[in-house]
């Protein structure tokens, strides 16, 4: 075994260390780094299985023209071919890049560069687009540059904080664990979201607020501070630029009651909010995806960063608005210039911008306006206008709003490249050109978190086949394309320095984005480097990266919020799962994290299944105007009467339903250009089916189950798939491999049970009935591992009493259910500390702590968490 690597986890924006040790053979072993930053050791379930990820299943490993194997040379020189041919009939906006917070700041850096640089176009976005953007246009209108003005350690020294649109336990839970202990030393917690998350139960007030009323609520919130003097007329006054009219838009419909109203939340619990805010200067809001995934999504943002400014918790420990991104390297795409909306270095657009940038890099052909965003940019090529396109470490086909007309987009285009790790995505199905992209573990490069803090990712793991970073990638291409000394790198370090020298190159501290101590790092050094957090406390001396130095109050105005009507009676809600990311090509890799949620729920409140006759655990199907989609009904009332939630990260490789991507609105926000993924009109209605069922295989299956419902599962050894249809189920027989076969048929309740051995051991089972009861999978499972089956296999379970340890609850050590209440019960534990001290549950990442909690009330026992 050899030393352990430093390196950073490939998921959210927390950016925590890893100490990742290499066994051999694709081997790795995962642990905490105890002296990084941002986690001091601690890793979520994600991080922790990252082990289960590392493997060549389904990988990318050479070039592919069509279906058919080529060579580097041959596929480098087609890809410069037909952007250079696009180039010269079309001009250079025909030409387009969508890009990834999966790349790292030195693959974004060339892909920038070559685009807005060489090009001559703005057409590089990313899928950033979709989870941040509308935080950089909020922070650049009120702070002049897009600086997030907090760190980690505010939430240590805060008495109050805020989460708005973010069920943190779940999405970033070592940040959340850091909330908690600071919870536990006396600060109080506000949750602001529409559903009642993990998150929201272990707050000290749970704010269920109408969905795109986030504007209503902090404007609100904003006038009581001032009636109540809490307005620091000091700080603006010093320090702020406040529009003449800003306050009058605080009158009819600002008050309590009428904010109240328009939320749709008790009056006693907003007061609550507000005086609780009143009475703790030292507050940090922190919010995400539920304030920016919105068609007023930058609007919302504005109204935080107003909120702060006006009562100057701002530059001050434990004071700041705090926007937390969801990718890994999303950060560090904003300061190379990864958005189509932003130049490079915290630049924008504006001519003397584009000319220093020019000198910079030297550039034939600068990009002089913002090119295509997300949304507009596969607009334009389903359009016809952008003739080649070359998408990177990103599945836009499952992630994108409106993802039938992308793929129709995608379909239309003359040429599309795809650089990724997976050989067969949604979207590589389009692609006529795919490169193979280094993985995690394989690359070698720098990331930046959602404090600002750098690291390094480093390699502990050999290229596989023929596959390369993507910065080289790029590199090779811009060669090619003619441009061989403008990219001269020939590591990952030549690209870091080029990066550091843009951001101090005639930086005259206009913009506090600068590496100038890091321009000059050689080699050995660069290797070496340990995290750092650029820009100190931002802010701390009251001035700003406007011209004037102050901050700007942006007067915004709650926007109307449409009423579900007619044939739309629901509102769509979007989002993750705990142990999920994006669209599953690592996750769905790891059986462990596949254990918490194994199908695509549609979550929704009681009185609506009622009322639609949706029993839980049934079929449901969802539908919008731009499509429709199947899942599992699960019936909870923490869902608000008439809004639905789903999961965003199943695909057509994982299952036949639960493509989310198929039902949002392409609606933007008009600034941020940022899609309202929160609240689509839709409607839900019961499926009703004829049997159900699943398979397990050792391997995987030759193709997929062809029926109504199929979801696939990552089990040891081989995959599991979930199963419904309505038609004759006898078709599955042919999807079971070839060996002995046993079987037992009960016709009475339409049931059959197949096993098929292979030289004495379980090849696969398949289990079908009308209206029988199927058995637990987990033993069955385990046996796609025995090395002899056991006698017991069509009885779905080892002979006498097998106990069911039920549904995993804490993925980071497979414990279930059952088992913890067992536990409960047993050994009459009584807080959740107590249930770790007997099993371990909540003591690594802490995401299930909050369902801990709720067992330990649900027995009856005393709860402290």
């Amino acid at each position: 075994m050899t030393a352990a690597v430093r390196t950073t986890c490939a998921y959210c924006g927390v950016g925590c260390g890893i100490l990742a040790t290499s066994a051999g053979d694709r081997a790795v072993r995962i642990e905490g780094d105890p002296n990084h930053p941002a986690n001091a050791g601690r890793l979520c379930s994600k991080g922790t299985h990252l082990g289960e990820t590392v493997g060549l299943e389904g990988r990318l490993l050479h070039p592919m023209i069509g279906k058919r194997r080529a060579t580097w040379d041959k596929a480098l020189d087609l890809v410069a071919k037909r952007f250079r041919d696009a180039i010269a009939q079309y001009g250079p906006n025909s030409v387009a890049f969508y890009v990834s917070g999966q790349l790292l700041t030195e693959d974004y850096y060339v892909a920038n560069k070559l685009m807005k640089g060489f090009i001559g176009s703005a057409n590089i976005d990313t899928n950033s687009r979709l989870c941040m953007s509308s935080a950089v246009a909020g922070h650049t209108r009120a702070f002049g540059e897009d600086i997030v003005p907090a760190s980690y350690d505010d939430l240590d020294a805060a008495d109050l904080i805020v989460l708005v649109g973010s069920n943190t336990a779940w999405c970033h839970p070592i940040v959340y664990q850091r909330i908690r202990a600071r919870c536990d030393a006396g600060a109080k917690l506000v949750v602001i979201d529409p559903r009642r998350t993990e998150t929201a139960d272990q707050a000290d007030l749970h704010l269920a607020i109408r969905p795109g009323t986030d504007v209503a609520l902090m404007n609100g919130l904003l006038a009581w501070c001032r009636e109540a003097g809490v307005v620091d007329d000091a700080y603006l006054a010093a320090h702020a630029a406040v529009p003449d009219d800003f306050w009058n838009q605080f009158g009819e419909g600002s008050d309590l009651w009428s904010v109240a109203r328009i939320c749709d939340v008790p009056p006693q619990d907003l007061r609550r909010f507000f005086e609780l805010f009143a009475a703790h200067p030292r507050t940090v809001t922190m919010f995400s995806q539920g304030v920016n995934q919105s068609i007023a999504g930058t609007d919302q943002v504005n109204a935080i960063t107003n909120l702060h400014l006006a009562t100057g918790r701002i530059g001050k420990p434990g004071a700041a608005p705090f926007s937390i991104t969801g990718q890994p390297n999303a950060m560090g795409g904003r300061e190379v210039g990864g958005l189509a909306s932003t130049l490079a270095a915290h630049m924008d657009f504006a001519p003397d911008n584009v000319a220093r940038v020019g000198r910079f890099w030297a550039a034939p052909a600068m990009a002089t306006k913002p090119g295509l965003k997300a949304v507009d940019l596969f607009r334009s090529v389903g359009e016809g206008r952008i003739k080649a396109l070359w998408i990177m470490a990103t599945n836009p086909a499952v992630s994108m709003p409106d993802a039938g007309r992308v793929r129709e987009a995608l379909a239309a285009c003359p040429f599309v490249v795809v650089s990724d790790v997976i050989v067969d995505t949604d979207t590589s199905r389009f692609a006529h050109v795919r490169l193979p992209a280094a993985g995690w573990g394989e690359k070698d490069g720098t990331v930046t978190n959602s404090e600002r803090t750098i690291s390094r990712q480093r390699p502990f793991l050999p290229l596989p086949g023929e596959a390369k970073p993507d910065w080289w990638i790029v590199t090779q291409v811009a060669r090619r394309m003619g441009w061989k000394t403008a990219f001269p790198y020939d590591r990952p370090g030549d690209v870091w320095r080029e990066h550091c020298r843009l951001s101090t190159y005639e930086n005259d501290g206009s913009r506090l984005f600068a590496l100038p101590r890091q321009a000059g790092l050689g080699n050995a050094a660069y290797d070496a480097m340990t995290p750092f957090r650029w820009g100190g406390t931002p802010f701390a001396d009251g001035g700003y990266s406007t011209p004037d130095g102050r901050a700007r109050l942006v007067p915004v105005v709650q926007k109307p919020v449409a009423a579900p009507l007619g044939q739309w009676p629901m509102t769509l809600n979007t989002g993750r799962y705990r142990d999920q990311w994006h669209t599953m090509t690592r996750t769905g890799l790891s059986p462990k994290l596949a254990r918490h949620r194994e199908e695509p729920l549609v979550e929704i409140h009681p009185d609506d299944a009622a009322r639609l006759d949706i029993a839980d655990g049934t079929l449901a199907r969802v539908t919008t105007p731009q499509g429709d989609s199947l899942y599992r009904a699960s019936v909870v009332d923490s869902q608000r009467p008439g809004e639905l939630f789903v999961p965003i990260h199943w695909t057509d490789r994982t299952a036949t339903g639960g493509r989310t991507g198929l039902l949002s609105r392409p609606l933007a926000d008009p600034v941020s250009g940022q899609p309202g993924f929160k609240s689509t009109p839709a409607n839900v209605k019961p499926v009703a089916t004829a049997w159900r069922g699943f398979i397990l295989t050792r391997g995987e299956l030759d193709r997929h189950p062809d029926c109504l419902w199929a979801t696939r599962v990552a089990v040891p050894t081989g995959a599991a798939w979930e199963l419904a249809g309505d038609g004759d189920p006898a078709a599955l027989d042919a999807l079971l491999p070839k060996g002995t076969r046993i079987e037992a048929i009960d016709a009475a309740r339409g049931s059959r049970r197949i096993a098929i051995l292979a030289d004495g051991r379980l090849a696969a089972a398949l289990f079908v009935t009308r209206d029988g009861i199927l058995p637990s999978r987990d033993w069955l499972v385990a046996q796609l591992t025995e090395a002899v089956a056991a006698p017991t296999l069509l009885a779905g379970r080892a002979p006498g009493v097998q106990a069911d340890r039920g549904p995993i609850v804490c993925a980071c050590f497979d414990i279930g259910l059952k088992t913890i209440v067992a536990a409960i019960v047993d050994q009459k534990l009584a807080d959740v500390a107590a249930i770790g001290a007997a099993l371990g549950a909540g003591t690594n990442c802490g995401s299930c702590r909050p369902a801990l909690a709720r067992l330990i009330t649900s027995e009856g026992s005393t709860h402290v968490a």
